[in-house]
């Protein structure tokens, strides 16, 4: 099964979500200006949300790989909103790309609020979100 974990980041907090699934999965985070070079089983993409919506950079990310995403799995941080899911899930559409159905969001610390997040309580929930998604994988 081949698992790979991309990231989008302007503060840092999507990068350490995406350290946290790299070191549960023994394989590199790379942020996306990497393209995925062969056909991926599942896609951690660690993403947050800026100006209410989804970077176009990570837009553009996964309709140049599409064809290559059998499963998207969104992670996200966010200082306000509670998640990226449903802008995640356009997009996974408009692209053909199933996108599991649940997906794991972490406040982020943004301006003062939620300082010191995602911490290492999230970082842990997050492993266990992980080794979940990839049990399910493998059914």
């Amino acid at each position: 099964m081949n698992i790979e974990v991309r990231y989008y980041t302007k503060t840092g907090n999507s990068k350490k979500m995406a350290i946290a699934i790299s070191e549960e999965i023994e394989k590199d985070a790379l942020d996306i200006t990497y393209n995925l070079d062969k056909d991926t089983d599942i896609l951690f993409i660690c993403n947050g949300i800026y100006w209410a919506g989804i970077d176009s950079k990570v837009k553009t990310f996964i309709k140049e790989n599409a064809s290559k995403i059998k499963l998207l799995v969104n992670i996200s941080t966010a200082g306000i909103k509670k998640s990226s899911y449903k802008a995640m899930k356009k997009i996974a559409k408009k692209n053909n790309i199933k996108i599991a159905d649940k997906e794991f969001h972490a406040p982020g610390s943004f301006m003062g609020m939620h300082k010191n997040r995602p911490n290492s309580d999230d970082l842990l929930a997050l492993r266990e979100f992980v080794k979940g998604v990839i049990e399910d994988g493998r059914n």
